[in-house]
């Protein structure tokens, strides 16, 4: 009955009905898609058996406040024999490349992964098609065999079983496949192919391998982070030089996988459960709006009988049905939200692919409107409880009768409203401002017109990466004879992200026995040919550029940035002083030139000192490299000319295109994100918000229609009855400010760690945003107060 009745009474207002659906659902709408996201990236587990045993090792430095989630292959060997607490340990090439890979003789890149045995072992998969490595197959000097990707298979392969027994052709050498992951299988990074890795380094300090590991049964992370600790300890002890202060750190995957976001992702939550609570509010108004017109209604169903806790019962069943309408209407716009969420989402959230709606996101919806429900039920079964039965029942007690009452509660709600939008504004400001500010960082040189071609060759040996470093001359050749190129340069480790890097030391100074690697000053290590620097812009300080002259028989030269000679040099010329680092070799370098300083992947960060190494004496980098060109206009109008030119120079080499501007743009994906959503969140209450304000402004003025036909008829002046509504709704503004001020001060802190080049207490944006805040409530006012004019004092005297 009471479901019946519910539907009959919403039937009968229709308009009422759709608008609080649509509020509502708007609010759940935003929720559910953000925790679509939260829930696939940060709550599932892991696709894998028994996730909560797969684990990742990794370094840290006492004292020194460093962490890394990458091993050196000696001693990932000395865990591997050394420690009880695994079931299956496994070590993998840092990051996986994207190689240039041949298959029926056409070339493309694929993300190539070069892993040790107990790989899939660790991460407890199976093959869908074929067999994965045997333990003869991962041994040195084993066949080359090819584990692929399903969608690689798909893909290159037409999804045919005889894939199986397949070419594939990877830096020189032709891989067997011989097995097929099952789909949605691509860990790490995306990887396509997995091949077994032969060539490991040999050094304690090259910390160049990731690893994978699954936990025995019955041991926890703490128990195997007790083991390693004491393995560190040994291990410290017997290469002091090597491993001064060095331990090991046991991570769950999945942990170590979204500590990047998770931060990110939870404030967006907070955010937008926020904007639900002014959805909540706003409905639970109109409910107010539409009890007061019902007192009398109830006043008759209590005279005859009625329980305060039936007419409690039915109300709520009201708001109950709307609310769950609206949880279904709010799935609707989450598939929508879900799939905007996605595309400013930051290139480096993890488990992308696997976002979806599922029942777990129905469940919560679901718990969403039956809280919903209760939520905005509260106000109109409190304001039920205070209809005076005797003054509803005369005639026209439904005006008035719970009036007071109502008149106060609603103002709370719209209280409460300016102040969560007015935190939200200004931490959707602040992070605005943020990512503006980091958008805006000189990076030490012009980004525009810039484009990034990525050309590999693949190679296996020194020799014949010396051969493709000599190609690259003649490519870069061509490159620079194209019409609109107007310089061209080759590099690895160009701007936008880290290549490698490492320590260094100085020829007559502390050297590797007395500092050890880790405790060595630190420089990024950057690979270019002649040009670069013109090429970028990048301004040459003192000494002289790289030129052909340094080949890999000349002697060494490198050229450093102003960042480092701050380092080692402070008030001292270091042209002409040698040094030798960990890249490749131990030769030692001249230094020859000195260069501006540039940021490579953080605009947040300082510029880091660098080294510049000439290509042809570190060939097994300069075969990795990507072309650079600046061009007259538009980079990527060059990109099918240059396309065309390097098939005719060969017709096995891949090519793929950006700009820097694009490459640029993806370090400062994730502060774009933040800024971006909640930007989106503070508009969205800002809206609800001046909903919420015109609605008890529009009912104050019907409610005051007589005292306000009656001031007009006694002389008040239209102006006048303006200024007594905007004041009115003004009032309830500047209380609103002041607490989303007070709010804002605690809140703030909670996303300090996430600004740049702005203060959390900012003065300028709370001003402005309240200042806004202000103007706007002044606009949802002033319809209301053109209304209250449009009343007619004649017939406000006839009524009384």
């Amino acid at each position: 009955m009471d479901f019946k009745l519910a539907i009959r009474t919403l039937r009968k207002d229709v308009g009422f009905t759709v608008l609080a659906v649509l509020v509502l659902a708007l609010g759940i709408g935003a929720n559910t898609a953000i925790f679509t996201v939260i829930n696939s990236v940060l709550l599932r587990p892991l696709g894998y058996k028994d996730p909560q045993r797969i684990v990742r090792v990794g370094n840290s430095w006492r004292g020194r406040n460093i962490s890394m989630s990458q091993l050196s292959a000696p001693d990932f060997d000395d865990i591997l024999h050394q420690s009880t607490a695994f079931e299956s340990l496994s070590m993998y090439l840092a990051g996986g490349s994207s190689d240039s890979v041949i298959v029926n003789n056409t070339s493309e890149y694929a993300i190539v992964l070069r892993v040790m045995p107990g790989f899939f072992e660790a991460l407890g998969a199976q093959a869908a098609l074929g067999h994965l490595f045997t333990p003869e197959e991962s041994k040195l000097g084993g066949p080359q065999v090819a584990v692929i990707s399903d969608s690689f298979w798909k893909r290159r392969f037409g999804g045919n079983v005889n894939a199986i027994g397949g070419r594939i052709e990877d830096y020189g050498k032709v891989f067997t496949v011989i097995g097929v992951t099952p789909p949605g299988f691509s860990y790490p990074s995306n990887a396509e192919v997995w091949v077994p890795m032969w060539d490991r380094t040999t050094s304690r300090t090259a910390h160049n391998y990731q690893s994978i590991g699954r936990l025995k049964p019955g041991v926890t992370v703490e128990q195997a982070q007790t083991e390693l600790t004491a393995i560190g300890s040994r291990l410290e002890q017997a290469y002091p030089v090597d491993n001064k202060g060095k331990t090991f750190q046991v991570m769950l995957l999945q942990d170590l996988l979204v500590r990047n976001v998770k931060s990110t992702l939870y404030l967006l939550w907070g955010a937008v459960g926020l904007v639900l609570l002014i959805a909540c509010a706003n409905v639970a108004n109109l409910l107010l709006a539409r009890g007061a017109s019902r007192s009398r209604e109830i006043a008759v169903r209590s005279a005859i009988g009625a329980s305060r806790w039936r007419i409690a019962r039915q109300l709520l069943t009201e708001s109950a049905i709307v609310a769950i309408v609206a949880g279904a209407a709010g799935v609707a716009f989450a598939a929508w939200g879900v799939d905007a969420l996605l595309v400013v989402a930051p290139s480096m959230l993890p488990r992308a692919t696997a976002v979806q709606i599922d029942g777990t996101v129905l469940a919560f919806t679901l718990a969403i409107a039956l809280a919903v429900s209760f939520l905005c039920g509260l106000a109109p079964v409190s304001q039920s409880n205070k209809v005076d039965i005797t003054d509803a029942l005369k005639q026209g007690g439904s005006r008035g009768s719970v009036g007071s009452a109502s008149g106060r509660l609603r103002s709370a709600l719209v209280v409460f409203e300016v102040a969560v939008s007015m935190v939200l504004l200004i931490g959707a400001g602040l992070l605005i401002q943020s990512f503006a500010a980091l958008a805006r960082s000189d990076w030490g040189f012009n980004p525009e017109k810039l484009l990034v071609m990525q050309a590999n060759i693949g190679y296996s040996t020194l020799d014949q990466a010396k051969r493709i470093t000599r190609t690259y001359t003649e490519i870069l050749r061509q490159v620079q004879a194209t019409p609109g190129v107007l310089q061209a340069a080759g590099v690895f480790g160009a701007p936008g992200a880290y290549g490698s890097n490492g320590g260094y030391f100085l020829e007559g100074g502390p050297g590797y026995q007395q500092l050890g690697i880790a405790r060595a000053p630190q420089a990024d290590f950057v690979v270019v040919t002649p040009g670069y620097f013109k090429t970028l812009g990048i301004p040459l300080k003192a000494g002289r550029d790289l030129t052909d002259r340094d080949q890999y028989e000349s002697d060494f030269v490198a050229l450093v940035n102003e960042a480092l000679v701050k380092q080692s040099f402070p008030g001292e010329n270091p042209l002409g002083r040698r040094f030798q680092c960990g890249l490749d070799n131990p030769n030692f370098m001249t230094i020859v030139g000195i260069v501006g300083d540039i940021r490579q992947a953080d605009p947040a960060l300082p510029p880091r000192p660098a080294i510049y190494m000439a290509y042809m004496q570190h060939p097994s980098y300069g075969a990795q490299m990507r072309f650079v060109m600046r061009t007259q206009a538009d980079p990527l109008t060059l990109s099918e000319p240059l396309r065309r030119k390097m098939h005719q120079i060969s017709a096995e080499i891949p090519v793929k295109f950006t700009t820097m501007d694009a490459r640029l743009s993806d370090t400062v994906s994730s502060p774009k994100f933040r800024g971006v959503v909640l930007g989106i969140f503070a508009t969205l209450a800002v809206c609800l918000a001046m909903a919420g304000v015109y609605g008890v402004m529009a009912y104050t003025v019907s409610q005051r229609a007589r005292e306000i036909g009656l001031r007009m008829a006694l002389g008040a002046s239209r102006s006048l009855v303006v200024k007594l509504i905007l004041s009115r709704g003004l009032q309830l503004a500047g209380i609103g400010v002041a607490f989303g001020l007070i709010g804002s001060f605690a809140a703030t802190r909670l996303i300090a760690s996430m600004l740049y080049a702005v203060k959390p207490l900012d003065p300028l944006t709370f001003v402005l945003t309240a200042l806004a805040t202000v103007v706007t409530t002044s606009i949802a006012c002033a319809v209301p107060a053109w209304r209250a004019t449009r009343v007619d004092p004649m017939e406000t005297l006839r009524q009384e």
